[in-house]
């Protein structure tokens, strides 16, 4: 069945559309919802919730972006807001995750190659919330600050400045490690 059709039956509360639209995207919904919040059935308490929301909401979608895209941005809203309501520490980034660090065409923060994957994880961990946020989304989920003052609700120049300020902070945690620790 066509999508935009599937959506359409959505939208008129046809159960059957909407547990194929449920079962086409839920996998990698929660694959998402699991890179922000440690837990698994936090995870599919998320993506439980962007479901009811995104079909309560679906009048509200136009189709200029995908329907996964428009779904995607509601699931990291849902994961910010658990993750903001119990000031959880970011998930710990696994390694297929940080590659996208590693090729960020902004290479003027990227530091030492003796530093491990761990201690990135562990400094990502360690920025003030507003950091974490815009560094996770840009550097790990690939938005940009258009579409992260969105998510956020901030303005695209703060999106920038807490970008800045959040590599800043991690290149030195990392700096600071290797020099600072004995290392």
């Amino acid at each position: 069945m066509f999508q935009v059709d599937i959506i359409e039956k959505c939208k008129q509360n046809n159960r059957i559309a909407q547990l194929q639209l449920y079962n086409q995207y839920c996998d990698g919904m929660f694959a998402v919802a699991m890179r922000f919040v440690k837990d698994t059935m936090e995870a599919e308490d998320v993506v439980q919730e962007a479901f009811i929301k995104a079909f309560s909401k679906l009048h509200q979608y136009k189709a200029e972006v995908t329907f996964g895209a428009w779904l995607k941005r509601i699931v990291i809203n849902k994961s910010i807001d658990l993750l903001k309501s119990k000031k959880q520490q970011m998930l710990q980034l696994d390694e297929v995750h940080l590659k996208v660090v590693d090729d960020n065409y902004d290479n003027e923060w990227l530091v030492d190659d003796s530093i491990t994957l761990d201690e990135v994880k562990h400094a990502i961990n360690k920025l003030p919330d507003k950091y974490q946020y815009v560094v996770m989304l840009y550097l790990i989920e690939g938005y940009d600050h258009q579409e992260i003052a969105e998510i956020l609700n901030i303005s695209e120049v703060a999106s920038r400045t807490q970008l800045s300020r959040g590599k800043t902070q991690l290149k030195e945690l990392l700096t600071h490690k290797h020099h600072g620790a004995g290392h």
